[in-house]
C-alpha cells in the first residue's frame, strides 16, 4: 500500500480553481434572497451565526423564484436541535398537493457544540435568535441568524439621532469641498 493516497492541497485548490469556483466559498458567492432590515432596527446585534436549512423541494423553488419574508422570524432551540419559526416561504405557483405550507417551523443545521453555546448564551443573558437574511451560498440555503437583544424605545431613537448627525456633517462636508 502507498503511504499518503490523499492529493497536495494545492493540486485541489488548483482543481476547483479550474472549475469556475473559489478554493474557499466566502460571501462573494452569496446571492441573497431576503434581508430583514427591521431586525438591526430593533435588535443590538451581539454575534452572527450561519445556519443551513432543512427544506422541501418546492420551497427551494419559491425560493429561486426570490420570495420570502424574515419580518416575524425567530429561531427557537427545542429537544436539542434549532428551529426556525415565522419565516414566510410563499407556496410556489406551479405547485400542486405536494406544496408546502408558508409558515412551517423549519429546522435548522447547526453543530452539537454551536447549539449548546447558543442554548447557554439565551438562557443566562436574555438574548434571542433573530434572522438577519437568508441567501444561497454554493446552491445551498443558508440563514444568517444574529444572537441579540431587543432595544428599547430611547436607544432607537438615540441610533436614529447619530444617523441624522452623520448625515449632516456628511453634507457639511460635500458643501465645502
Amino acid at each position: 500500500m502507498r503511504g499518503n493516497l490523499l492529493p497536495h492541497p494545492q493540486a485541489i485548490s488548483a482543481h476547483v480553481k479550474a472549475r469556475g469556483r473559489s478554493a474557499t466559498p466566502g460571501a462573494q458567492d452569496r446571492k441573497v434572497i431576503a434581508r430583514n432590515r427591521r431586525a438591526r432596527h430593533d435588535y443590538q446585534i451581539e454575534e452572527t451565526v450561519e445556519a443551513g436549512l432543512v427544506l422541501t423541494g418546492t420551497e427551494v423553488k419559491s425560493l429561486r423564484a426570490g420570495r420570502a419574508s424574515l419580518t416575524d422570524g425567530f429561531a427557537q432551540i427545542s429537544d436539542g436541535e434549532m428551529w426556525l419559526h415565522g419565516v414566510h416561504i410563499p407556496e410556489y405557483a406551479q405547485g400542486t398537493w405536494t406544496n408546502h405550507e408558508p409558515r412551517r417551523p423549519r429546522k435548522l443545521l447547526l453543530h452539537r457544540k454551536e447549539i449548546d453555546r447558543l442554548a447557554s448564551k439565551i438562557a443566562e443573558r436574555g438574548l434571542t435568535l433573530v434572522p438577519l437574511s437568508l441567501y444561497f451560498s454554493g446552491g445551498r440555503v443558508k440563514v444568517e441568524l444574529a444572537l441579540a437583544r431587543g432595544k428599547r424605545t430611547y436607544d432607537k431613537r438615540q441610533d436614529l439621532a447619530q444617523r441624522d448627525a452623520a448625515r449632516e456633517v456628511e453634507r457639511a462636508h460635500r458643501r465645502r469641498g
